[in-house]
């Protein structure tokens, strides 16, 4: 029973940060209309959200032990819940910097001890894995309710005004609920005693930069930074997109990015279940090959259409339905590259690979959102995400190479992993 309760704790943590993550698109979307930010300005906003991430997580790995997953829970909670309270308390544009600055910072505390509290209570490698998956979806409803509990706010706020920061009471009781979950929750003794024993930020960056010359593992970085930058590049911008290139309410706009959250959480459970019967080389480059296939199928399809002001699901242009499903091809390719990656190492750098993986990624969700919204202020909104097409056709390539320095590693392991579905 009382395991039940710290995973539930978990669960819920991971909830409240997927809905704060994952607002960044939404919010940029309301800065632009409401504090008359440029596209490239409120780009940042994916930055002040990323590089903390990065750099906390670097930065905290090797002391977190010593002050306590739990503790290091809890103030992660206490600082994202005073940051919504700032939001519609002081509403600008500098308040939103600091509330993504704040959930970098309380992610990087909280995927830390997370990862690392739900590794110390299973028992076995399937019960690690039935609550990692199980976590994951957590995240995913998290990401899926977002997009409608901004939208309702959205749509019952009037014209020009800030009432769409209301939203961020709502949240912020919500964090202020889940603080008193896991401060009331008894955490076992042996949960803290046999925490990992610090080893020294020089440790981790000598032990990184030693992963990080291997072939292999440069190569997979950069697969990995292209990926997370083509995925931040349409989820973030994908309110903005609905909003002025397919014509549609700002609220609306929010809610139909749902779709892109949906298409992900089906692609990622349907992959759970093609990768124990397919090759994963094959499986990952007709996803990216369907990726490419979307931009090239939905984009027309976006030129030429004018506002209607009686716009609605039933009449929405089917871009507004076809893009997003990019998602599904999208979505088995993060967790299938990580897979092998892991698979073809020994457990003891996994926590370097992971801080290698956290410092990539983050670099590759700012330097998307950056880069589409430069093109998106100065160009338009479609040759934004046409230019998607070239890190989808790096990310083919890579995928080339990285899959020839798995062989080279001995990968047989890894492969008879991923069709067993360890991943």
């Amino acid at each position: 029973m009382k395991q039940q309760r710290i995973l539930f704790a978990l669960f819920l943590i991971y909830f409240v940060f997927a809905v704060l993550l994952n607002s960044v698109g939404t919010v940029i979307l309301q800065v632009i209309a409401h504090y008359g930010v440029s596209k490239s300005g409120a780009s940042v906003l994916e930055g002040f959200k990323d590089l903390p991430i990065a750099i906390v997580s670097f930065a905290v790995a090797s002391f977190l032990p010593r002050l306590g997953y739990r503790r290091a829970m809890l103030v992660a909670l206490a600082i994202v819940t005073a940051a919504c309270v700032a939001m519609p308390l002081l509403p600008s544009f500098l308040t939103t910097k600091l509330l993504f600055l704040s959930v970098g910072v309380a992610f990087a505390l909280v995927k830390v001890s997370v990862y690392s509290t739900l590794g110390l209570i299973a028992a076995d490698r399937r019960q690690h894995a039935s609550y990692m998956n199980t976590l994951e979806g957590f995240f995913m409803l998290g990401v899926l309710s977002a997009y409608w509990v901004f939208g309702y706010f959205i749509d019952s706020a009037p014209s020009g005004s800030n009432g769409w920061l209301q939203v961020y009471w709502l949240l912020a009781l919500l964090c202020a609920v889940t603080f008193l979950l896991v401060l009331l929750t008894p955490f076992d003794a042996e949960v803290a005693l046999v925490a990992p024993a610090a080893q020294g930020v020089g440790a981790d960056v000598a032990a990184m930069l030693r992963l990080f010359f291997k072939p292999l593992v440069c190569v997979f970085v950069i697969t990995a930074f292209l990926y997370v930058l083509i995925e931040q590049s349409v989820g973030t911008w994908l309110p903005t997109f609905n909003n002025e290139i397919l014509m549609l309410p700002p609220a609306m706009s929010v809610q139909m990015t749902s779709i892109f959250a949906g298409a992900l959480a089906l692609g990622r459970l349907s992959a759970g279940v093609l990768m124990r019967r397919l090759n994963w080389y094959p499986m990952m480059n007709v996803c990216v090959v369907g990726m490419a296939a979307m931009v090239l199928l939905a984009l027309p399809l976006t030129h030429g259409i004018v506002a209607d002001p009686a716009v609605g699901w039933s009449n929405a242009p089917v871009a507004a339905f076809l893009f997003p499903l990019i998602g599904l091809f999208m979505a088995p390719i993060y967790p299938g590259i990580n897979s092998v990656m892991l698979s073809s190492l020994p457990v003891r750098q996994h926590s370097a690979m992971t801080g290698l993986l956290v410092i990539f990624s983050a670099l590759g969700g700012t330097t998307g959102s950056f880069v589409t919204g430069y093109v998106f202020g100065h160009v338009n909104g479609q040759f934004a995400f046409y230019l998607t097409l070239v890190p989808i056709s790096i990310v083919l390539i890579m995928l080339h190479f990285f899959k020839r320095e798995v062989d080279r590693s001995g990968s047989e392991f890894v492969v008879s992993a991923i069709m067993r579905g360890q991943h």
